[in-house]
This record gives structure tokens, sequence and C-alpha cells, in this order.
């Protein structure tokens, strides 16, 4: 097992700071003891900001861990309607990330499916944060390839 793929909702709800120290500690846990080197996430707003800010934080001690972004459609259509601060936040994992892959140009009606089955593509392992009760989301999409590619999953929603 080398890589692992992010997929969850753009609001997370609860306790964010508990959430974010279990997801670091939970990918510290399989950097150490399983050998993930390669993280993919998808650039969106919510779980995938919070992974990939996680795996940037987690360089500082594992240099040889890599955050490869796979983006749905060119930067300024992913950020065309979110606030100043999130697209600072996008822009600053954008120039952290060790890879940037586009799944297409522009956006398009299916182009984050695109991505999403792209992201799984690229894992042995699939962390979530996913309402499973919520069963049209992309979300659980990408979870249902993922559990068709027979991949670990692990879900963050409590």
């Amino acid at each position: 097992m080398k890589s692992a793929s992010f997929t969850g909702h753009r609001h997370l709800s609860g306790d964010i700071k508990s959430l974010a120290e279990y997801l670091y500690n939970t990918l510290d846990h399989h950097i150490k003891y399983h050998g993930l080197t390669d993280f993919y996430a998808g650039g969106a707003m919510g779980w995938d900001t919070l992974a990939a800010l996680t795996v940037i934080k987690l360089r500082n001690i594992y240099p040889h861990i890599r955050l490869h972004l796979i983006l749905p459609c060119s930067n300024q259509e992913q950020t065309l309607k979110w606030s100043a601060k999130n697209k600072e936040i996008f822009y600053k994992i954008l120039a952290q990330a060790d890879s940037v892959e586009y799944t297409s140009n522009h956006y398009y009606n299916g182009c984050m499916k695109i991505r999403n089955a792209r992201l799984v593509e690229c894992a042995d392992i699939c962390f979530c944060y996913w309402n499973t009760n919520n069963f049209h989301s992309g979300t659980a999409q990408t979870v249902n390839m993922a559990r068709k590619k027979h991949i670990d999953i692990i879900n963050f929603m409590q």
C-alpha cells in the first residue's frame, strides 16, 4: 500500500479541530506502519482542503511523502464562486503540491465524476468524510467506485 485518495463533503460539521487531529494521527499511522507515500486530493473546499493541508503539515516530519492534486477543471473555473479566503488557501495548497493533474481544461457537467474516478484509480486506500445517509453525492459516488476497486475505505464522519 503506497497511495491514498481523499473524498468528502465540502461542508464539515462538528468539532473541526478534533477531526483535523484525528486525520493527522491516522495519516501519521499509515505513513509509519503501512508505507503510504502518495496522497491524492481533488482540490475542493471542505474535506479535500483539510486533507491537503494535513499532508503538507506531515511533510515536516516525513519529507518523502507527496501531495498530488487531481483537479476537475481550470483553477479559475473551480474557484469561480469561492470566497477570497478559500481561494487564498486553494492557491497555497496548489503551490505546495508535488504534482497537479487536470482531468478537463473546462468545467462541464460530469467533470467532477471523471476527477473522482481518477482519484480512485490512483489509490490503494480511500480516506473519506461521508454522510452515509447521502447516497446521491459525489462523495457517495466516489466511495462506491472505491468499493468496486476493493480498496480499504476509512470514513471520518462520525
